[in-house]
């Protein structure tokens, strides 16, 4: 590894504005996940049935708690907008923060590839049935991308704002949902066990046990991008407090959101007819407001949650592509924040990557969504692993480290975080449906690698993560 000379105005080209506070990073927390309630999740009924993917969700609240803990207590000893990269970089050095950085790249670019999807299927929906208006999926992907895109470069104040906004309006229109499914009287636990039982197995497993194991990439689409507070650790008032305080509250609403859905949702329309919908929540209001006009003006405020999540998933690779940037792992041109302290070529050039990503999927003879969904969880479960394993080697090399906050659970904590991502990892490589995709991923990872290796690592900046991971913690 070797660290070039930088102009000594290159931090002033890259640098960030401090506001958010704790409420604000609640809200980016709970927006960038929340649509995870509104689609995706329902694949995994298809792979398990609804006792498989209730099964798949607990053990996936299990994961998530574990790792929040530890990820709060590694934030608020490292408060940098690196996150998982900056941790992996103090724990195991420079590989080790790119192996971790790199895999989080990938987690976020593709989840937001992943909501683009679904907001574009619950847009065209809502526009077909209210004024007979459809348009190519290619074509909605471009709107979306480009209005998020215009308002995250438009400067950090507006960014949370609008987080903060389309965070509560989500959490209402999820209350209302909940509100109107439990009163419509359409609501049976029938419905939820409507899926014939393969030979040997019951209706509550009707594809058996291992299924569990394949429904838990979709039971993470209900917390997944909670993570990525530590990236806001430059844009926070009080990182070190805020940061961890923030991840608990937001796990804990999304477990409550996820509860209502999990069980309502199938509950009024029938498992079996949501385990291919692109837009689940909708159907639930279909079947509760017969009249589709209503159900579709109904569905326009569930398209909110969508876009909440673009803004906080795209907020995140923002971030993360900016923070390995700066430091030399990727083109220093990618950590450019501009005059409005925004990194508007990191959020441009991961929209680029997302757009290609879904054209690769929608038009590879594959369903873009479910794919894209199952490469984002890979980066996902990678990038948790590494982390956990960050926390467990962190504690040991530097046990005197000031930690503001430290996990409830500690070590075991992350040991079963560690396990659980490690389980679900597994289980995508042994999924057939899904190998095709994984498999062009970890392509796409390895040629990373090789390119850091051959030029990366030769090109490294003394950026705030790199200078505490060398300078060490006493």
């Amino acid at each position: 590894m070797s660290y070039t000379d930088v102009s000594h105005d290159y931090f002033e080209k890259r640098g960030l504005n401090r506001h958010a506070g704790l409420f604000g990073l609640w809200a980016l927390g709970v927006a960038a996940v929340v649509s995870g309630d509104f689609s995706g999740w329902n694949f995994g009924i298809g792979e398990a049935g609804w006792g498989g993917l209730l099964i798949a969700t607990l053990l996936v609240v299990v994961m998530y708690f574990g790792m929040i803990f530890s990820i709060g207590e590694m934030a608020s000893a490292l408060p940098h907008t690196g996150g998982a990269y900056s941790f992996a970089r103090s724990a195991m050095g420079p590989w080790g923060g790119f192996v971790t950085g790199f895999a989080e790249t990938i987690e976020y670019v593709a989840t937001t590839g992943v909501v683009v999807f679904f907001s574009a299927s619950y847009a065209d929906g809502i526009t077909k049935e209210l004024f007979n208006f459809t348009m190519p999926v290619w074509a909605w992907w471009i709107i979306l991308y480009a209005i998020l895109l215009a308002i995250n470069i438009a400067g950090v104040k507006i960014s949370f704002k609008f987080s903060e906004i389309v965070a509560v309006a989500s959490l209402i229109v999820l209350a209302v949902f909940a509100v109107m499914a439990i009163f419509s009287g359409k609501f049976s636990v029938d419905n939820l066990f409507n899926i014939a039982p393969t030979d040997g197995n019951t209706e509550f497993l009707p594809f058996g046990f291992w299924a569990i194991v394949a429904a838990m990439p979709f039971a993470m689409w209900f917390f997944l991008g909670i993570e990525e507070l530590p990236l806001a650790a430059e844009e926070a008032e009080n990182p070190s407090r805020d940061i961890p305080k923030a991840g608990i509250r937001g796990l804990v609403t999304l477990c409550v959101t996820a509860t209502l859905v999990l069980t309502l949702n199938p509950g009024i329309t029938g498992a079996d007819q949501l385990k291919e919908s692109g837009e689940p929540l909708l159907d639930g209001f279909r079947a509760i407001l017969p009249n589709s006009d209503v159900a579709a003006l109904l569905a326009a405020f569930a398209l909110i949650g969508l876009i909440a999540s673009l803004q906080g998933i795209m907020f995140a690779y923002g971030r993360n592509i900016y923070s390995l940037s700066r430091a030399g792992y990727f083109p220093k041109v990618l950590s450019l924040t501009g005059t409005r302290k925004t990194p508007w070529t990191a959020l441009l050039v991961g929209a680029v990557v997302g757009y290609a990503a879904l054209l690769w999927a929608q038009y590879g003879g594959e369903t873009a969504g479910a794919v894209v969904l199952n490469i984002a969880v890979w980066g996902a479960v990678l990038a948790y692993l590494l982390q956990m394993i960050s926390y467990l080697l962190l504690k040991r090399k530097y046990p005197n480290l000031h930690r503001p906050y430290k996990s409830p659970v500690g070590n075991m904590g992350a040991i079963v975080a560690a396990a659980l991502a490690l389980l679900i990892f597994i289980g995508q490589a042994l999924n057939e449906g899904y190998r095709s995709a994984i498999i062009a991923i970890a392509v796409v990872y390895a040629l990373g690698l090789l390119g850091f290796a051959l030029f990366g690592r030769k090109k490294l900046v003394l950026s705030p993560e790199e200078a505490a991971a060398i300078k060490g913690h006493s």
